[in-house]
């Protein structure tokens, strides 16, 4: 029995959601190489590829919420060798985020400008956000549809898959950033900022033909619609509701943690981006075994395998915490070195030396964040976490940030309010999951 929750089944799971997961960074930092050395007026071509950047990072994981609620419906059918009972939910699952996908491109390409104006662009910044986002935001339609589908092979218990497609999509992208942004003499004329919407547009679209062509020869799935709605499309709304309200919480306490930052000057905003990057960098890796947790729970739930699904957490807790310690020693060890990765400007390192522990402390304590917030998604307890994100944001983050502003903390105070938040999901995802069982 306990072969269902072995290190093997686990990291089976957890690996390949790991290399997928890391894909993103690196075609982000492609992204931002290729753009800030083009001859053409470079900071501004690298502002507006920022600031779309983060827009469509905002609506990216807001939106993939919808991975996670099909995900955990998937699953628990799977465990309860139900899948066949969900067969037409599926189509019609694709069939809504296809429209909705179709609806955001709409509205906001409609609203470019208002939207980039909001970010404080203007005059050529603005100008280049709207020409790169007016391409850029078809990939919504094709991220969604992916997104979902990716969802749907985590359920079934694979992620080599979504591996697979993520790494092909991202070896596309990179190639075409340096193609079409830089041009070929006598074959491409040089695109420019353009180019590098081009290029992921490009990746978009063929992963997203990618995980169609995996979902219709490697699923039991396929993609007839049936008008009548099926019943279980009201769970999945739910589920995708509350995880998109978590997310938007979420998203404020990282709003805020960059306009605090960005009024302490730019010493200290340059700093919280180092720390940030770091920080979003190792959720990657925890993601992973997060991601195991979210199907192998899903699973053994459906399954009413109760036994093995403890066994289940305090494994993955076991190696999140291996992971989050280890990561933690290399930036003890690495710690001057990593700062000098982002830039030599004294007084930014200085700062940089002053603050970092606080990230480092996190590592540990966002493990079991991580870990339990995948395992509960699994199980669709996603009010639970709705309601502990809207407290750790709104109740703990937003006044500890507030208070500690005042007696001029600065960065000090933003990643102590960091270091509560995570503690307050932490201990109540902990709490929960002990009290049920």
């Amino acid at each position: 029995m306990n072969q269902k929750i072995s290190f093997k089944t686990i990291n089976k799971l957890a690996i390949p959601s790991i290399l997928a997961g890391i894909i993103e960074p690196v075609i982000s930092i492609t992204d931002t190489a290729v753009i800030g050395h083009v001859k053409v007026f470079p900071t501004e071509s690298l502002a507006a590829v920022g600031l779309v950047g983060s827009f469509m990072s905002a609506l990216f994981w807001i939106l993939a919420q919808t991975k996670n609620a099909i995900s955990s419906i998937v699953s628990q059918h799977l465990g309860a060798k139900k899948l066949g009972h969900i067969k037409t939910l599926i189509p019609q699952v694709l069939f809504m985020n296809l429209l909705l996908g179709i609806v955001l491109v709409f509205l906001t390409r409609i609203f470019a400008r208002e939207i980039f104006e909001l970010y404080a662009a203007k005059d050529r910044i603005l100008d280049y956000s709207v020409s790169y986002y007016n391409i850029r935001v078809f990939g919504l339609i094709f991220t969604l549809i992916t997104f979902t589908l990716f969802g749907i092979f985590r359920g079934l218990q694979n992620t080599y898959w979504a591996m697979f497609i993520s790494m092909t999509g991202g070896v596309i992208n990179i190639v075409l950033d340096y193609i079409l942004v830089y041009g070929i003499p006598k074959l491409i004329n040089p695109m420019h900022i353009e180019g590098a919407a081009w290029a992921s547009l490009t990746a978009q679209l063929v992963m997203m033909i990618l995980a169609i062509a995996v979902f219709i020869r490697k699923t039991p799935f396929d993609l007839q619609l049936n008008m009548q709605i099926h019943p279980q499309i009201k769970r999945f709304l739910g589920m995708t509701g509350n995880l998109i309200i978590r997310t938007i919480a979420l998203n404020t306490a990282i709003f805020l943690s960059n306009r605090y930052a960005t009024s302490y000057g730019n010493n200290a905003i340059a700093v919280h981006v180092i720390l940030t990057n770091i920080w979003l960098f190792t959720t990657f890796f925890l993601d992973g075994y997060a991601d195991a947790g979210n199907s192998l729970a899903g699973k053994l739930y459906g399954e009413k395998d109760f036994l093995n699904l403890k066994r289940l957490a305090g494994k993955l807790l076991r190696y999140g915490e291996f992971v989050a310690i280890g990561l933690a020693l290399i930036f003890m060890i690495f710690y001057k070195p990593i700062g000098l990765l982002f830039t030599n400007e004294p007084d930014v390192i200085k700062l940089y030396e002053q603050v970092f522990w606080l990230v480092i402390l996190m590592q540990p304590i966002g493990a079991i964040a991580f870990i339990f917030d995948g395992i509960f998604k699994g199980l669709g307890w996603v009010k639970f976490l709705r309601n502990m994100q809207l407290v750790a944001t709104f109740i703990v983050f937003i006044p500890v940030l507030l208070i500690l502003d005042t007696y001029g903390l600065q960065l000090y105070g933003v990643w102590t309010a960091f270091l509560l938040w995570m503690s307050v999901r932490a201990v109540s995802l902990c709490w929960r999951f002990e009290r049920f069982y």
